[in-house]
């Protein structure tokens, strides 16, 4: 069955090592600020390592000015990015009609460091989502994400389903993760993690930097000339190995593919790609493999892991974000360190800003499922999407996916 509802992002918050809102944000990475910095705090990893850390002074500060000092840290950035969506929209969770999806691939995770055997009941996603929901009176209307790299692009595409099969007006789709040494010494454990700040898509890359972060958008039915809308999403799971995906990039292809189809987007159509760019050598590599096989080898391709880290189930909220600013201001990022080429695949990366006439944005995240999401701005048309609803796929801990999205401005 297919839909022809629009669904707008009316709205959106971040905090992030760069800054508490979009605003401070999008001014440090004009500035080509980067949040990754030189940690030696023992509760995230047992040495010293490069990541992109939150302002604890500045959280403590604002969840004290709400009265959540008592939830986990976790809880308190999805409340405090909650919250302030809602100042800015007017839109609250106790309306039936809008519904609330939280994204993340450890949740409470650090709460394990206190309680390894009995551990507290809010380390399950369950409870964590119980208790941030009941802090809005929305207990029956959460949702949880949980598909490793690619939750918070699977989030997106899963409100706009629910949007478009008649199951709420509107969603609000956050998305955090926070770093403990659970998180560091399993990333640390695949020999991933740079001993410098990361270089996506360079010849000299050798690894990524972990970051923190927490996101959040509004979905709606309802919209205006001056929103982005999530004009296609699709997943694909290529089944390909329990923790990367297919060299060839086949899978991250297909989900490309699919959500530009939906999309109603041609390659020429697309304005830039903001692709995962983790500074590994092979999802760089594997990246642009699947964008040659989806005829986008000659459209601009920026990384954001240079300015945020990557931070896991906020990468795909976050990141979306910022994409929907550059659509907005005709302005592509740049991507920090980038020099000599070093994908086997030719695509355009450039390490300063530039301006380029903006319609169209993909968002892929490559993982051992393949997600894709567009993202549409049209200065004069809306881009109407139709959506088919096919299932979002499952992981384990380890599991990997390629999430893929279309933003249109």
């Amino acid at each position: 069955m297919e839909h022809h509802l629009t669904t707008y992002i009316t709205h959106d918050t971040l905090i992030s090592a760069l800054g508490f809102g979009t605003q401070e944000n999008l001014e440090a990475i004009r500035s080509y600020h980067s949040g990754i910095t030189l940690q030696t705090d023992k509760r995230i990893a047992d040495t010293p390592l490069l990541a992109a850390t939150l302002s604890q002074e500045r959280l403590q500060q604002q969840a004290e000015a709400i009265g959540v000092s008592g939830y986990p840290r976790m809880e308190q950035l999805f409340i405090l990015t909650i919250n302030e969506l809602i100042r800015q929209s007017g839109q609250t969770l106790e309306d039936k009609t809008c519904g609330l999806i939280l994204s993340t691939t450890k949740g409470n995770i650090d709460l394990l460091a206190r309680h390894t055997e009995h551990p507290d009941e809010a380390v399950f996603l369950w409870k964590m989502a119980e208790n941030i929901a009941g802090y809005f009176h929305a207990e029956e209307r959460v949702h949880v994400i949980s598909n490793a790299c690619i939750s918070g692009v699977s989030a997106l595409i899963a409100g706009k389903r629910m949007i478009e099969n008649g199951i709420y007006r509107r969603v609000i789709v956050a998305g955090g993760d926070l770093l403990s040494h659970f998180i560091t010494s399993g990333f640390g454990s695949f020999r991933s993690l740079s001993s410098r700040p990361c270089r996506p898509y360079d010849s000299s890359r050798d690894g990524l930097n972990l970051g923190e972060a927490c996101g959040a958008v509004l979905l709606s039915s309802e919209g205006t000339e001056e929103h982005v809308i999530l004009s296609g999403g699709a997943v694909s799971n290529d089944a390909n190995h329990i923790s990367g995906p297919s060299r060839t990039g086949d899978g991250l292809y297909f989900a490309i593919r699919q959500a530009m189809q939906e999309a109603g987007t041609a390659p020429q159509d697309i304005s830039f790609v903001n692709a995962h760019g983790t500074a590994t050598v092979y999802n760089d590599e594997m990246e642009s493999k699947a964008l040659t096989l989806a005829h986008l080898e000659q459209v601009p391709v920026h990384s954001l892991k240079p300015y945020f880290g990557h931070t896991l189930g906020a990468s795909g909220i976050i990141e979306s974000i910022v994409c929907m600013h550059e659509l907005k201001q005709g302005i592509l990022f740049g991507t920090p360190g980038y020099e000599t080429p070093g994908v086997p695949m030719p695509i355009p990366v450039y390490a300063t800003h530039r301006s380029i006439p903006m319609k169209h944005c993909v968002k892929p995240l490559p993982d051992s499922a393949d997600a894709t999401q567009p993202l549409s701005y049209l200065t004069r048309n809306i881009l109407r999407s139709r959506m088919r609803t096919t299932p979002c796929p499952k992981s384990d801990v380890h599991g990997r996916f390629v999430l893929k999205t279309v933003l249109s401005s």
